[in-house]
């Protein structure tokens, strides 16, 4: 019963800002770790930020200094605070969240993916 659901993804001009939100629902007990992943065409699946429920953070190098994750423990909710948008961010952006959920034990939860484009 573990859903993740994102918003936030569209097309933006090169250098603009989007804010993603991805907010886990269900009967949880406890979500670790989160984090953002993309996938450009023709590219593999890659790790652009990670978030722990206390707050650290990791970023892939290429995002350093413009992106941001954060959470929102209360809402079950991460975000992914985007500037300074390149060409080269475009990808489907997915979510990903360490649940730990009573009677169905902790695993990895994804959510359906949400599109940026980032061109002039």
């Amino acid at each position: 019963q573990v859903q993740l659901v994102e918003s936030g993804g569209g097309l933006v001009q090169p250098g603009g800002s989007l804010r993603l939100s991805c907010a886990v629902s269900g009967v949880i007990f406890r979500i670790n770790a989160m984090g953002w992943y993309r996938q450009a065409p023709g590219k593999v699946r890659e790790l652009v930020a990670t978030i722990t429920s206390r707050g650290s953070k990791n970023y892939e190098d290429s995002v350093k200094g413009r992106f941001t994750i954060s959470r929102d423990n209360a809402k079950n909710t991460v975000y992914l605070q985007m500037n300074s948008l390149k060409p080269e961010d475009t990808a489907v952006y997915y979510c990903n969240a360490d649940v730990l959920t009573i009677g169905t034990g902790e695993r990895d939860y994804w959510g359906q993916g949400t599109q940026v484009t980032v061109s002039s």
